[in-house]
């Protein structure tokens, strides 16, 4: 990419890029405008600090042409310098819906893509950010809900949660890229492409600018909260060892701390896909004893014995066997 004097909305991408890079980088290009200015400010840091960058475009394959679009997204990757892996995947939409299922099978391409030190560059914005939380607040979840998408969960890194997809896009145009615009992102079936068209449309109307701003430091302050909350949890656990939980010890906590310390329970025996819903019917055998048998839960049965929460397999007998 020849060098010339950056416009001002590739300069705050370049910005962000530069805050959070210190080695390696890969960076997951859709070709989208926000991954595609991701991949040309980490090509532009990369160069000012002496740091390898490559890049990878997955291939989900759910649209015709899905092929061409990743070549030509690697194309233009190319020319900005950044070496660029294809990795075709299959998406099995099975029990999760094409969302949920394309997501898995993107992550754990770009997992096992990335090697050593690499840190992986996703292009989630301010935009993408709002959009979690008003989710969020339209399903009823909490807190951890709200907290949205973290700006760094293990070698998954989002530099751009504080930068508007209006400004990913005029850096394209800035930098004389042609992004590709994905028809999922404008299909109303996905309550996504909703929220972030019609709804979100709304509130700026009736409420007044400034939503997206708002809804990003909301998952700010929840996510600081919810983090301290697991914290607690996890030594509530740590300081109660054992396959079983205490009861009268579990109704000694706060109810903030006793779902967590549920949920990290049920995940330690191999509980999956566990809902409010689930942690609520467990919490009824601590609370609400009425000599309940027992309560099912994805892939375990918890039931409580002798004052205690024992988990069992459902598949080990009329009690189950004990989970250990």
């Amino acid at each position: 990419m020849a060098r010339r004097a950056l416009g001002p909305a590739t300069q705050q991408v370049v910005a962000a890029v530069d805050l959070v890079v210190a080695g390696p980088v890969l960076v997951a290009c859709s070709g989208g405008p926000d991954s595609l200015a991701l991949a040309a400010a980490a090509a532009i840091v990369g160069r000012r600090r002496d740091l390898p960058v490559r890049a990878v475009t997955v291939d989900h394959g759910l649209q015709d042409g899905s092929a061409d679009v990743a070549a030509r997204v690697a194309a233009q990757l190319e020319v900005l310098g950044v070496p660029t892996m294809i990795v075709p995947v299959v998406v099995d939409a099975a029990g999760l819906g094409p969302e949920a299922a394309a997501r898995e099978a993107r992550y754990a391409a770009l997992d096992a893509t990335a090697v050593g030190a690499e840190v992986v560059l996703l292009g989630h914005t301010l935009d993408d950010q709002a959009e979690t939380v008003l989710l969020g607040l339209a399903r009823g979840s909490g807190t951890r809900s709200l907290a949205g998408m973290p700006p760094r969960r293990g070698r998954f890194v989002r530099p751009l949660l504080g930068v508007r997809a209006e400004t990913t896009r005029q850096a394209c145009a800035e930098l004389g890229l042609e992004p590709w615009t994905d028809p999922h992102n404008t299909d109303e079936r996905f309550a996504r492409v909703r929220a972030r068209g019609a709804v979100m449309a709304a509130l700026e109307a009736e409420l007044g600018p400034g939503i997206a701003e708002a809804l990003a430091r909301t998952a700010d302050l929840a996510r600081a909260d919810a983090d301290l909350l697991d914290e607690l949890a996890a030594r509530e656990l740590t300081s109660n060892p054992g396959p079983d939980l205490d009861c009268r010890w579990l109704e000694s906590l706060p109810p903030a701390l006793l779902t967590r310390v549920l949920l990290g329970w049920l995940r330690a025996a191999g509980a999956a896909d566990l809902t409010s819903a689930h942690l609520v019917s467990v919490a009824s055998l601590v609370h609400a004893w009425r000599g309940q048998r027992w309560v099912e839960v994805p892939g375990l049965r918890v039931l409580r014995a002798g004052g205690r929460l024992v988990v069992r397999d459902p598949l080990g007998g009329a009690d189950g066997a004990a989970v250990r």
